[in-house]
């Protein structure tokens, strides 16, 4: 078999792999795939075309996209409670507390829905099927099912963004139980990881291994580079932003993260701190070298992170406009 085949062959079977696990997941959630197929058939194709082409124009995106509904998911539940714009009766909601980007492309997506199916599908599914888009786009991924039927919040909380989201100077047993806090294992938590092999971060998320001294777990020559870009703090040198991945493409979802971290090439201390045990260690050199089975791993680490608090049925509602409320 030529090598390309045999590669795809194998992402066939991890991915395959990954539909067995979320139809067994489905099983005990209140989502379902295709959950638009009568309401609104056109969804998740528009949806897709629309991410496509905002990727297209602007690579970073992709990343954007994943950090958006990792985000949302981890604060309130899956329910695009991080979209909401401050109002006068709620001036700190999510997105004051941190910065994201991709705010208006999910507004460009949602309002491309709208114009296909008005009032049927809501953001908090729209975020769900945008980070399943850029996987495939930004990282080669087969096309793979995102279970749906999600509806929106009314409530939005800065600090529930302080209480909820994994700070990047985390030891690795609070990464743990952050994780299983939101019903996610410790496989999930190193698979979901890779997704630092793409996207941004600014350097006062990892400037403690910077400075004053050098992190020895850090490769040398790798922080002598960050530091000609990232100044010492209190040096009013500002914060830049560099890319997560500065091995490889900054720009793909893939497993080189894997790889940057088992070299000591990663940005945060909660990076670094899967290789303090054993089991996380062995996992991350497993991803490593088998681009395919973290592939369908990661799909599946996806949907279940998908699967966090969501509303269904009545609760919630399905805004018209992904930043402001339904009155």
């Amino acid at each position: 078999m030529a090598t390309s085949s045999r590669c795809k062959a194998m992402l066939l079977l991890a991915f395959a792999a990954a539909a067995a696990l979320n139809t067994a997941s489905l099983a005990q959630s209140p989502l379902q795939n295709n959950f638009y197929g009568s309401s609104c058939p056109q969804a998740e194709a528009t949806v897709r075309n629309v991410t496509e082409g905002i990727i297209a124009k602007d690579r970073t995106m992709g990343a954007a996209f994943v950090r958006l509904f990792f985000h949302d998911c981890f604060v309130r539940g899956c329910d695009a409670s991080i979209l909401l714009d401050p109002t006068s009766s709620n001036p700190q909601v999510e997105k004051k507390a941190i910065a994201l980007r991709g705010y208006d492309a999910v507004n460009k997506i949602k309002a491309a829905v709208e114009s296909v199916c008005p009032g049927v599908v809501s953001c908090a599914d729209i975020l769900a099927f945008a980070a399943r888009d850029s996987a495939v786009v930004s990282g080669g991924f087969s096309s793979f099912d995102m279970p749906s039927g999600r509806r929106d919040g009314v409530l939005s909380n800065f600090f529930d963004v302080l209480q909820n989201i994994p700070s990047p100077i985390l030891k690795l047993q609070d990464l743990i139980k952050n994780f299983a806090a939101k019903g996610l294992n410790v496989d999930d938590l190193v698979t979901l990881s890779g997704a630092h092999s793409f996207g941004q971060a600014h350097c006062s998320f990892f400037n403690g291994r910077l400075y004053p001294t050098v992190d020895p777990t850090m490769d040398a020559t790798y922080a002598a580079a960050l530091k000609t870009v990232c100044p010492a703090p209190g040096s009013n040198g500002g914060d830049p932003v560099v890319n997560n991945n500065r091995v490889t493409d900054p720009n793909v979802l893939s497993n080189q993260y894997y790889s940057n971290l088992v070299t000591g090439k990663v940005l945060f201390v909660s990076d670094q701190q899967l290789m303090n045990s054993s089991y996380t260690a062995a996992k991350a050199a497993n991803s490593s070298a088998d681009a395919a089975a973290w592939m369908g791993q990661f799909a599946a680490a996806l949907v279940k992170m998908g699967g966090i608090q969501v509303l269904t049925g009545t609760a919630g509602q399905v805004r018209k406009y992904c930043n402001v409320i339904k009155s």
